[in-house]
Protein backbone atom coordinates (compact mmCIF):
# COMPACT_ATOMS: atom_id res chain seq x y z
CA UNK A 1 0.00 0.00 0.00
CA UNK A 2 1.35 3.55 -0.77
CA UNK A 3 1.65 6.37 1.67
CA UNK A 4 -0.70 7.99 -0.16
CA UNK A 5 -3.82 4.98 0.46
CA UNK A 6 -5.55 7.02 3.25
CA UNK A 7 -5.64 10.09 1.67
CA UNK A 8 -7.06 8.27 -2.12
CA UNK A 9 -9.52 6.52 0.09
CA UNK A 10 -10.94 9.51 1.77
CA UNK A 11 -11.14 11.37 -1.49
CA UNK A 12 -12.72 8.48 -3.20
CA UNK A 13 -15.44 8.09 0.00
CA UNK A 14 -16.37 11.69 -0.70
CA UNK A 15 -17.25 10.89 -4.30
CA UNK A 16 -13.57 12.57 -5.86
CA UNK A 17 -12.14 10.59 -8.77
CA UNK A 18 -8.34 11.10 -8.77
CA UNK A 19 -6.44 8.21 -9.77
CA UNK A 20 -3.64 7.95 -7.90
CA UNK A 21 -1.17 6.45 -10.55
CA UNK A 22 -2.34 9.93 -12.65
CA UNK A 23 -2.24 12.34 -9.97
CA UNK A 24 0.37 11.11 -7.56
CA UNK A 25 -0.13 12.69 -4.13
CA UNK A 26 -4.10 14.31 -4.19
CA UNK A 27 -4.11 16.11 -0.92
CA UNK A 28 -7.12 17.48 0.56
CA UNK A 29 -5.82 21.27 0.36
CA UNK A 30 -5.63 20.66 -2.86
CA UNK A 31 -9.12 19.72 -3.75
CA UNK A 32 -10.65 22.24 -2.01
CA UNK A 33 -8.61 24.73 -3.72
CA UNK A 34 -9.28 23.26 -6.91
CA UNK A 35 -12.93 23.21 -5.98
CA UNK A 36 -13.15 26.95 -5.51
CA UNK A 37 -11.02 27.46 -8.09
CA UNK A 38 -13.73 25.80 -10.31
CA UNK A 39 -16.13 27.71 -8.83
CA UNK A 40 -14.76 30.83 -9.69
CA UNK A 41 -14.09 30.07 -13.08
CA UNK A 42 -17.48 28.75 -13.43
CA UNK A 43 -19.36 31.80 -12.47
CA UNK A 44 -16.35 33.79 -15.14
CA UNK A 45 -17.40 31.58 -17.66
CA UNK A 46 -21.41 32.45 -17.14
CA UNK A 47 -20.37 35.82 -16.51
CA UNK A 48 -19.93 36.08 -20.77
CA UNK A 49 -22.92 35.69 -21.37
CA UNK A 50 -24.94 37.92 -19.39
CA UNK A 51 -27.21 39.81 -21.66
CA UNK A 52 -27.40 43.38 -20.03
CA UNK A 53 -23.70 43.39 -20.94
CA UNK A 54 -24.27 42.21 -24.58
CA UNK A 55 -23.15 45.01 -26.35
CA UNK A 56 -19.44 45.21 -25.04
CA UNK A 57 -19.87 41.57 -24.35
CA UNK A 58 -18.00 40.00 -27.90
CA UNK A 59 -15.01 42.12 -28.44
CA UNK A 60 -14.65 43.74 -24.52
CA UNK A 61 -15.54 41.68 -21.94
CA UNK A 62 -15.45 37.99 -23.30
CA UNK A 63 -11.64 38.37 -24.20
CA UNK A 64 -10.97 39.81 -20.84
CA UNK A 65 -12.85 37.03 -18.92
CA UNK A 66 -10.47 34.53 -21.07
CA UNK A 67 -7.37 35.91 -19.95
CA UNK A 68 -8.54 35.89 -16.57
CA UNK A 69 -8.87 32.15 -16.84
CA UNK A 70 -5.36 32.03 -18.19
CA UNK A 71 -6.09 32.45 -21.88
CA UNK A 72 -3.32 34.15 -23.75
CA UNK A 73 -5.91 36.44 -25.85
CA UNK A 74 -5.06 38.79 -28.79
CA UNK A 75 -6.06 42.16 -30.17
CA UNK A 76 -9.63 42.47 -32.07
CA UNK A 77 -10.46 39.34 -31.07
CA UNK A 78 -14.35 38.11 -31.68
CA UNK A 79 -16.25 35.89 -28.95
CA UNK A 80 -19.64 34.93 -29.63
CA UNK A 81 -22.97 33.90 -27.10
CA UNK A 82 -22.58 30.69 -25.29
CA UNK A 83 -18.65 29.67 -26.08
CA UNK A 84 -17.71 27.24 -23.58
CA UNK A 85 -13.56 26.65 -22.67
CA UNK A 86 -12.22 24.11 -20.64
CA UNK A 87 -12.14 25.49 -17.30
CA UNK A 88 -9.35 23.91 -15.45
CA UNK A 89 -6.67 24.56 -18.90
CA UNK A 90 -7.66 28.05 -19.72
CA UNK A 91 -3.65 28.62 -19.85
CA UNK A 92 -3.44 25.79 -22.49
CA UNK A 93 -5.49 28.27 -24.74
CA UNK A 94 -4.11 30.68 -27.39
CA UNK A 95 -5.81 32.62 -29.49
CA UNK A 96 -3.69 35.21 -31.48
CA UNK A 97 -5.15 38.25 -33.10
CA UNK A 98 -8.68 39.02 -35.01
CA UNK A 99 -9.55 35.32 -34.26
CA UNK A 100 -13.48 35.18 -34.59
CA UNK A 101 -15.20 32.70 -32.48
CA UNK A 102 -18.93 32.07 -33.00
CA UNK A 103 -21.82 31.01 -30.97
CA UNK A 104 -21.78 27.93 -28.68
CA UNK A 105 -18.07 26.77 -29.73
CA UNK A 106 -17.10 24.29 -27.51
CA UNK A 107 -12.94 24.32 -26.95
CA UNK A 108 -11.69 21.22 -24.65
CA UNK A 109 -8.32 21.08 -23.37
CA UNK A 110 -8.23 17.82 -22.14
CA UNK A 111 -9.98 13.85 -22.99
CA UNK A 112 -9.89 10.54 -21.84
CA UNK A 113 -7.10 8.31 -23.44
CA UNK A 114 -8.98 5.62 -24.97
CA UNK A 115 -5.94 3.59 -26.52
CA UNK A 116 -5.65 0.76 -23.78
CA UNK A 117 -9.32 0.92 -22.88
CA UNK A 118 -10.12 -2.78 -23.00
CA UNK A 119 -13.30 -5.23 -22.00
CA UNK A 120 -13.50 -5.16 -18.60
CA UNK A 121 -12.25 -2.30 -17.52
CA UNK A 122 -13.12 0.67 -15.49
CA UNK A 123 -13.84 3.97 -17.88
CA UNK A 124 -13.85 6.10 -15.37
CA UNK A 125 -9.85 5.00 -14.25
CA UNK A 126 -8.57 6.08 -17.89
CA UNK A 127 -5.94 8.58 -18.07
CA UNK A 128 -6.42 11.98 -19.28
CA UNK A 129 -4.63 13.55 -22.36
CA UNK A 130 -3.50 17.18 -22.42
CA UNK A 131 -3.01 19.38 -25.10
CA UNK A 132 -2.65 22.92 -26.36
CA UNK A 133 -5.44 24.54 -28.50
CA UNK A 134 -3.71 26.97 -31.09
CA UNK A 135 -5.80 29.40 -33.09
CA UNK A 136 -3.88 31.45 -35.41
CA UNK A 137 -4.64 35.17 -36.74
CA UNK A 138 -7.41 35.49 -38.32
CA UNK A 139 -8.99 31.87 -37.98
CA UNK A 140 -12.86 31.98 -38.08
CA UNK A 141 -14.79 28.90 -35.80
CA UNK A 142 -18.19 28.48 -37.01
CA UNK A 143 -21.59 27.76 -35.04
CA UNK A 144 -21.41 25.11 -32.23
CA UNK A 145 -17.91 23.45 -33.48
CA UNK A 146 -15.72 21.51 -31.18
CA UNK A 147 -12.45 21.85 -30.83
CA UNK A 148 -10.39 19.09 -29.21
CA UNK A 149 -7.12 18.83 -27.76
CA UNK A 150 -3.60 19.47 -29.36
CA UNK A 151 -5.44 21.14 -32.64
CA UNK A 152 -3.58 24.34 -34.19
CA UNK A 153 -6.11 26.01 -36.80
CA UNK A 154 -3.85 27.79 -39.52
CA UNK A 155 -4.29 31.83 -39.88
CA UNK A 156 -7.01 32.43 -42.15
CA UNK A 157 -8.53 29.27 -41.88
CA UNK A 158 -12.67 28.98 -41.87
CA UNK A 159 -14.53 26.29 -39.84
CA UNK A 160 -17.85 25.40 -40.98
CA UNK A 161 -20.66 25.14 -38.45
CA UNK A 162 -20.76 22.04 -36.26
CA UNK A 163 -17.29 20.98 -37.29
CA UNK A 164 -15.52 18.57 -34.54
CA UNK A 165 -11.62 19.54 -35.31
CA UNK A 166 -9.74 16.48 -33.98
CA UNK A 167 -6.45 17.60 -36.00
CA UNK A 168 -4.40 20.07 -36.81
CA UNK A 169 -6.09 22.63 -39.85
CA UNK A 170 -3.85 24.42 -42.34
CA UNK A 171 -3.74 27.87 -43.09
CA UNK A 172 -5.90 29.26 -45.47
CA UNK A 173 -8.27 26.33 -45.79
CA UNK A 174 -11.47 25.85 -45.50
CA UNK A 175 -12.05 22.36 -43.10
CA UNK A 176 -15.92 20.89 -41.84
CA UNK A 177 -17.59 18.13 -41.12
CA UNK A 178 -17.16 15.60 -37.93
CA UNK A 179 -14.28 15.00 -37.85
CA UNK A 180 -13.42 18.43 -39.55
CA UNK A 181 -11.28 17.82 -42.89
CA UNK A 182 -10.05 20.74 -45.57
CA UNK A 183 -12.63 20.70 -48.20
CA UNK A 184 -11.35 23.91 -50.13
CA UNK A 185 -8.07 25.71 -50.12
CA UNK A 186 -8.33 29.67 -49.82
CA UNK A 187 -7.35 31.25 -53.26
CA UNK A 188 -4.87 34.32 -53.41
CA UNK A 189 -6.28 38.23 -54.21
CA UNK A 190 -5.05 38.90 -57.70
Amino acid sequence: MSKFSFTYRFLRALGFNYSEKEYGQVSLWRVIKQFFGNIRNIYLIKMMNWAILEPINPRKLRPIILRKLGCKVGKGVFIGYDVYIDPNHGDLITIEDNVHITSRCLLLCHQRSILRYRKGDDASKLPYNQGKIHLEKGCMIGMETMIMPGVTIGEGAIIGAYSQVTKDIPAWTIASGRPAKVIKEIPERK
